[in-house]
Order: structure tokens, then sequence, then C-alpha cells
């Protein structure tokens, strides 16, 4: 049995510890989607999330702001198509599991496993946070269909098709172009792939969220016509408010909300605010970084977190600001127009790239709450978006399931 095998068993006991003090403002319960995790997540002492962190999301900064649960992700970077790249994506897969299993074996008493909704609002009733595992990028299953039975064991209750650039299982919103992949709907964006179809089938009887963020308008047309069950955006925004590739068309959103699915908004400033000059600004400074490294290229997991790139992004916000609360706002008012109150949910990004002027880190998670409040949204209107739109879904995915 695996570490979060093991947690699983455990995050299903009774619990008996006191409910914590929440404003009376707070939702019932409030679920981000989509918070990435470095490779060396709970190995060096600046990532253990029990004590407090450079991260965006950690233990503390989750009980202050009033985060009650946030999907954990698997993810890998797209690599070839080949035995090599399969063998390193799932090499890297099983870092992040592991980092998983030894933050909820460390903190038990602070953070539990979530692999049912009604796990998760057990613990939120015991007063604990709830740790939910997310795939990101299915190329990391090492097109091995029996990895996807295997990660469903180990937890994980999500499944992203796609990521940056195309994989075996469909076509990205974002493809290498700069490699010869064909722009997304171009005459070569072929969509979902055989292994591609395959996964969402097993999906379906797995009862695992089938999440579309980062995949073609093609791959999102097919995983609708195939897929049993409502499938999830779970980090992605609108493209008719800010026209970015990984934002969905409209006709996207009404027909993820018409087969009862959710489209989680993500608070991650290129899909909120145009700004190429920040942009540039940023790689420049990437790469300056890494030079001083002594790399030849930047990488998230060894740069983002040194005080050089801290004293450079904070020159960077003071010349070109971060999009806002308010830009976050347009995006969600926009989303629940075009699809509904009930097909709409929040997801941060946080240290994928997320993060925004108001809500920069889980510490500020009250202030979305509280500008969602400004623009009109009533208390079960609120309640629906910070959780229980994608409670209802997964409820959903896990009755169709037949494993």
């Amino acid at each position: 049995m695996t570490t979060i095998t093991r947690l699983a068993t455990i995050a299903a006991l009774t619990l008996c510890a006191a409910l914590p003090a929440h404003a009376e403002q707070d939702p019932p319960i409030t679920i981000d989607t989509h918070v990435d995790i470095p490779f060396t997540y709970m190995r060096e002492a600046r990532f253990d999330v029990g004590k407090p962190t450079p991260l965006l999301v950690d233990l503390g900064k989750m009980e202050r702001g009033g985060l009650n649960a946030a999907f954990f992700v698997i993810w890998v970077p797209q690599h070839k198509l080949d035995a090599a790249g399969y063998a390193k994506a799932v090499e890297q897969a099983e870092q992040k599991y592991d980092a998983i299993g030894r933050m909820l074996m460390q903190y038990p008493d602070r953070i539990r496993l979530a692999t049912t909704p009604e796990q998760l609002l057990a613990n939120h009733k015991a007063g604990l946070l709830s740790a939910t595992i997310e795939i990101e990028n299915g190329y990391s299953l090492g097109h091995d269909i029996r990895r996807l039975d295997a990660a469903f064991d180990r937890g994980a209750r999500s499944i992203g098709l796609a990521h940056v650039g195309n994989n075996d299982l469909c076509t990205s919103s974002l493809p290498d172009t700069e490699h010869g992949e064909p722009a997304m709907n171009s005459a070569g964006d072929t969509g979902m792939s055989d292994f591609g179809r395959a996964v969402v089938k097993r999906a379906n009887q797995l009862g695992m969220l089938v999440d579309i963020s980062h995949s073609s308008d093609a791959c999102v047309r097919e995983a609708l016509k195939l897929s049993t069950a409502p499938i999830y955006a779970s980090h992605s925004g609108a493209r008719a408010a800010l026209d970015h590739p990984r934002n969905l068309p409209d006709d996207l959103l009404r027909a993820i909300a018409a087969k009862g699915g959710v489209v989680d908004a993500v608070a991650y400033k290129e899909f909120l605010k145009k700004d190429p000059a920040r942009e540039a600004a940023e790689k420049k400074l990437q790469a300056a970084i890494a030079k001083q490294s002594g790399h030849k290229e930047y990488d998230s997991d060894r740069d983002d977190y040194l005080p050089a790139m801290d004293k450079g992004m904070a020159e960077i916000q003071q010349k070109y600001p971060l999009a806002t609360l308010d830009d976050y706002m347009n995006q969600i008012q926009h989303m629940v127009k075009v699809a509904g109150i009930d097909h709409v949910g929040i997801a941060s990004d946080f240290d994928g790239g997320g993060g925004i002027t108001g809500w920069a880190n889980a510490s500020e998670t009250r202030n979305v709450t509280a500008a969602l409040h400004k623009r009109g949204f009533s208390d079960t209107d609120i309640a629906k978006l910070w959780g229980g739109n994608l409670l209802r879904v997964w409820r959903e995915v896990e009755r169709d399931a037949q494993h």
C-alpha cells in the first residue's frame, strides 16, 4: 500500500477536532482547484509547507486566508513522445506524488487527503485542510493506460489531458509552433488521439474528473462528445473577455455547462490582462537570473525564490502592475453570464504563475469573497463559485463511475 493510499484510509476516519473560527462572510467551503508544487516540495527546508515558506500556498497561508481545500498538481513538462520522454515524465510525476505524501504524513493534524467530496467536507467539519491530487498533463502516464488506475489508487481524482505543447493524448491550446507543431484550429490540429480517447473512457469508469484546461478547442469538443460524465476546466478563463488561446470561447463555455460541467476561472495574469511589456521584462529578468546562477536556461523551481528574483519582480511590478481583482471579477462575471452561476468555479494557479493584485497568495483568499460580494453575488452564489459547483460535478462523476 502506498503512502497516499494509506492516507486515504486515514482521511475517511471520523475526526473530532474543533471547528476553526471563521469570519461570518466566509462561504461554507472554499476550494482552489489548481495549486502547483515544485519538484523539491517537502524535501528542501524552504518548501516545508508546515512552516512559513516563500511559496504562495503553504498551510499557514491557507489557514489564515480561509482557503479550506486545494487540488495539488502532479505537473510534468512536455518532452518528446518517445520511450526516454515517457520514462522521464513518469519519474518526475513520482517525485510529486511522493512530495504530497510527505506533506500529508508530516502534518496529519492540519491537512488530510480528500478522495471524495464527503471526505473533503468531513475534513472541513473537523477543522482540517484538504488536499486533493490532480494530474496536469496526461503525458506523465507514460503512454500506458494502466498508470491511470495506479494514479487513482494513489489518490488522484482529476486527469488533465494536456499542457503546453501537443502530447500523446491530444493537441494543446499552446502547441510548440516554433518546432513545427500546427497552430490550434489549423488544418493540422487533429484534436484527440486514440490514447486520449482511452484515457477519457477509463477516467469515466474510475470516477476521475476529466480536466480540459490547456487542451485545444478540438480536443475539448471531442471530450464533450466522448465523456459520459460532466467535464471540467480546472483553471481557465473566457476568450471573449480576453483573447488568449488558454481561455475558452463562449460556445465551449456553454457546451461544458450544457453537459453539467464547471469551468474554474483562474487568477492568472496573462489570461486577465494583456501586458506585452511586462512579459518581455519578466523574460529578460529570468534570463539574467539564470545567467547569474551559471545556467543556460531559466528554471522556475531553481530561480523563482532567489532574493534577486524577488527584487527584480518587485521592480517590474512597480512599472507594469499585475492584473487586479477587478480584472478577475470581470472574467468571472462574463463566465457566469455565459455559462450560468451553476457552472463556474475559482482557481488560483498559485506557484504555477498565478497570483494577482488583491489575491497574491493563499492568505488573501478572503479578498476574493469580498470582491464577489462587491460585484453583487449573493451568499448562495458565492458558495457555488467557491466549491459547491465543483462538488456537485465531482459527485456526478463518481455516480457515473463503473469501477
